[in-house]
């Protein structure tokens, strides 16, 4: 008996392969986790598989993409949404470390729940999360987040983050916040032994991620790329980069280089790297992550919140770096949400750069193929196509909002973010009908609020 298999079919299908293929009435055939066929027409009878079973999908008036990739969050700021309103990063990183401080993993658990429903209800299969504020005695915070992804169904690219610069050496944190260089080292190697999936399907791996140049140590950051270009099973590297103005005089001030020099100096550019933000790199800055394969995660929202600035994605486009999208942390990006960053993308772009700087497609890119790039992922990850994982994202364009629309990709890439009709993570179904499939989406949102509650008590 061949393995089940899921058909969608009479949808508008944007592949987001090498060439851009779009099918305006395709199919996808999955046969349990991967992608067996695409095309275009009428599904051949032969994909119907002799004895499998099928579960046919009708496609009609659906757009059909690649399951989003958010390569830049912090969950664990799901629970400091509001705070800050109208700060600079510095500001509002002020205001908020000393509420940080205070988390344990009985909240950031219910906290990394919230943002990974939300992301998974605006179409997104795979969540990369940036945590890196562990206080003493806030029990399995890292172990709290993995088993949220679990609970959701998405797949998680989590970091152990970390900090051990603290303010009375110079660095932005309280002392308070921050560990020591050799305890966020062990908790490091900690991490990937015990979370971290080298296999193809994983859907749990592990960077090591010190938090910014003004937050942790030269010994941090040149001895965690050491131990996780030491470590088996692949293990990636991640941190802020060139985020703020602060941040270049903060460096030049400090170390006489800019972040990307810096950076640059302590081992911190490769194609195992991926550094979120990256506003102010200039040519020279774009021309070493393009020569050495570092990929940028762009949070278009984010930087627009805190009045970082417009990152020149279109000039990382051209010169090969690889780009992908992030919501950053919902303490400044209140939505949280990864469709409506498609958009903020194309029409932060065009602020900077004209018309003509980043079209929706290349926007829808950057949020699938890009992601994956970024994440190491892009043999699997990233476009429909045959052997691929099955994660895919169904929308709806045939409602009111969006009917009609001359281009069916510009309702996701301009419009507003069109109803999720399926969302499947490996071929199985996490979202259904705008629905979250294995959490109680209101159970999910009382335990926020008391999870919130607990911290502001605190």
């Amino acid at each position: 008996m061949s393995a089940a298999r899921v058909v969608i079919e009479n949808a508008y299908v944007v592949t987001v392969d090498a060439v851009g293929t779009e099918h305006e009435s395709g199919y996808v055939v999955l046969e349990g986790a991967e992608i067996v066929a695409v095309g275009s027409g009428a599904v051949p009878d032969e994909q119907l598989g002799g004895g499998a079973s099928v579960t046919r999908i009708d496609g009609t008036g659906h757009l059909l993409t690649p399951g989003l990739i958010n390569t830049h969050h912090h969950l664990y700021q799901w629970l400091t949404r509001g705070i800050a309103q109208d700060a600079i990063l510095f500001d509002w990183l002020t205001a908020l470390y000393p509420t940080w401080s205070r988390i344990t993993a009985d909240t950031v658990g219910p906290g990394a729940l919230g943002g990974l429903a939300v992301g998974a209800l605006s179409g997104c299969t795979t969540m990369g999360d940036h945590h890196y504020v562990f206080p003493r005695g806030g029990g399995d915070i890292l172990g709290s987040i993995v088993e949220a992804a679990g609970a959701v169904g998405v797949r998680l690219h989590a970091t152990r983050g970390s900090m051990d610069l603290g303010r009375s050496q110079g660095g932005l944190p309280p002392d308070f916040a921050v560990e020591t260089t050799a305890a966020a080292l062990e908790a490091s190697a900690e991490a990937v032994a015990r979370f971290h999936d080298p296999s193809r399907e994983a859907f749990v791996k592990i960077a090591l991620a010190p938090c910014s140049p003004f937050s942790v140590t030269a010994d941090l950051l040149r001895e965690s790329a050491v131990l996780a270009r030491s470590l088996p099973g692949a293990v990636r590297l991640h941190t802020h980069g060139s985020e703020t103005v602060e941040e270049d005089a903060f460096c030049l001030e400090r170390f006489g280089r800019t972040p990307t020099q810096y950076l640059d100096d302590l081992g911190w550019l490769g194609d195992d790297v991926w550094m979120a933000h990256c506003v102010h790199l200039d040519d020279d800055a774009i021309g070493r992550f393009a020569a050495t394969g570092t990929g940028v995660a762009h949070c278009p929202s984010s930087n627009a919140r805190l009045a970082a600035g417009i990152a020149p994605v279109p000039q990382l486009l051209a010169a090969g770096v690889p780009v992908g999208l992030g919501v950053d942390g919902s303490a400044s990006n209140e939505s949280g949400r990864l469709d409506s960053e498609i958009r903020m993308a194309v029409l932060a772009g065009r602020l900077r750069g004209g018309a003509g700087a980043l079209s929706g497609r290349e926007a829808l890119r950057v949020a699938t193929m890009g992601g994956a790039r970024v994440l190491g992922r892009s043999a699997e990850l990233g476009s429909i196509e045959v052997g691929k994982l099955g994660d895919l994202a169904l929308w709806r364009i045939d409602g009111v909002e969006h009917a009609g629309i001359a281009d069916p990709v510009a309702a996701l890439t301009l419009g507003a973010p069109p109803p999720l009709a399926l969302l499947l993570v490996g071929g199985s179904a996490v979202v259904r009908d705008g629905e979250l499939v294995h959490v109680d989406g209101q159970a999910v949102a009382r335990g926020v609020v008391r999870a919130v509650e607990e911290l502001r008590g605190r």
